[in-house]
Order: structure tokens, then sequence, then C-alpha cells
């Protein structure tokens, strides 16, 4: 695996770069905006420092998202809900305190690629028959470019973002809990964690224009709510390859 650290403090990258080196991986080390958005096309994992001196680091995490879907962790040595909360706005993967020891840093950007490599995917789940495109009132998601247009415009969601409106989408009315989102998304059921789905909810609806779409269910999850006239046919519903296999 190829890691790209952007950071420009010294000591953090030697220790990093050791402890990952001896892992078996291999590093480059970006010390800026132009060198870290220059090395993006072929590494496996992105690690930013958000306190690099000289730059926001806020804006290359998104200016990183916006670029490339590679998997984003980033290290802050602020441990501020709202630093949390604004990086996986942005469009981070996860969130570690600068502190974290190596071994802990590994273990969970490896998480991270794990959840990417088995990502909800709902092709991969219906069979040969399962459909790529679905629409859903005015909103129309292609499951293998991932992308999503709302009304004729194209709709920028992050990673997390489109694998919770694909995951919704794969059944139109039902409700998805919570712990059932945060486990396939995240890779756990979210336990002690109220605000990292809330806010990517608030994403997915402010951005895709149609905020009755992403209907809650108080107390239990989520679903998706199409009014009837706007709904797709049974057999171009995604997954339709495995309900009917049922």
């Amino acid at each position: 695996m190829l890691v790209l650290i952007v950071t420009n403090d010294f000591e953090f990258s030697a220790e990093l770069t050791q402890g990952l080196e001896n892992s078996g991986h291999r590093v480059e080390v970006a010390d800026g905006p132009d060198a870290a958005l220059a090395r993006l096309v072929d590494v496996d994992a992105v690690l930013l420092d958000l306190n690099l001196s000289g730059a926001d680091g806020f804006e290359l995490c998104r200016a990183i998202r916006s670029a490339s879907p590679v998997p984003l962790i980033v290290a802050d040595a602020h441990d501020d809900v709202f630093d949390r909360v604004l990086s996986f706005k942005l469009g981070a993967d996860d969130h570690v305190h600068r502190s974290c020891s190596v071994r802990e840093l590994m273990a969970r950007m490896e998480a991270v690629l794990r959840r990417v490599d088995t990502s909800w995917q709902p092709w991969k789940h219906g069979g040969a028959q399962a459909e790529q495109i679905r629409e859903l009132g005015g909103v129309r998601i292609a499951l293998r470019d991932r992308t999503v247009t709302a009304n004729g415009s194209e709709v920028m969601l992050t990673r997390k973002e489109f694998d919770i409106l694909t995951l919704l989408a794969s059944d139109v009315g039902r409700v998805f809990s919570r712990e059932d989102i945060m486990r396939e998304v995240w890779g756990h059921d979210g336990a002690g964690d109220t605000r990292t789905l809330g806010v990517h909810m608030v994403g997915i609806r402010r951005k895709l224009g149609t905020p009755a779409l992403v209907e809650t269910v108080r107390g239990i999850g989520f679903r998706l709510s199409v009014p009837r006239h706007a709904r797709v046919p049974e057999r171009e519903a995604v997954g339709a390859g495995r309900r009917a296999a049922v």
C-alpha cells in the first residue's frame, strides 16, 4: 500500500514513515497543497495533517476529496467536536488525534481501506441483472460511475454520502436503522456516536435539494420516500435480481 502523508512537520512525518514502512507499506511525503494534489493519482490512502503551517488544512481536505475518492484520514492536534464534524462534512473517512500511536493509526487506516474495498455497491449484491441506474423523483444515481444528478444537475456527494444514498435506494420505502446504516457504510454500529450519521444526512438532503426524499423515521432510522408516480417499475429497482431470487 502506498500512503501519502501530507505534513510539513518533520518529526511527525518521520515517526509515521518509520512505523508504516516497518509494517510493509510504502510512504511518500508532501509538504504542502500543491505537492499533495499532484500525487493523488496512484496513492492508496492519504493521511492529512490538518495543522499544516502556512496552509488551511480544512481547505486542502476539501480539495483532495473534490479531486479524488482516495481514502482520506485527517490528523488533528485539537480535540474539538466542531473540527471532527467539519472534517467529515468535507469528505474525510476518519479523524484521529495527532497524539495517537502509530499502531492505532495503522489499524484505523487499514479499517478504512477494508470498508472502501467492501463498500456498499448494490450491483455486486444483485447479480448480473442488477440495474446500474436508479431514478427517484428527479434524482438519478449512476451506481458504477458513482455519480448523482438532481433535476439534471450533477450533485457532488462525498464517498460516505453516496454510500448512504445507494444503501437507502437499494430498497425504497424500507426503513434502515441507524445501526444498519453505520454498519454497512462505516463498518461498525456507531455505538455512542450520535452525530456522524446526522451530519451526513443533512449534507445529502441539502445537496439533493429535495429534503423530503430522505425521511427520518423517529426512533428508528431513515428511508427514501418517493411519491408513487415517481417510482420506477419494480423490474428497474436496484437489487431486483436479489428480490426475485428470494
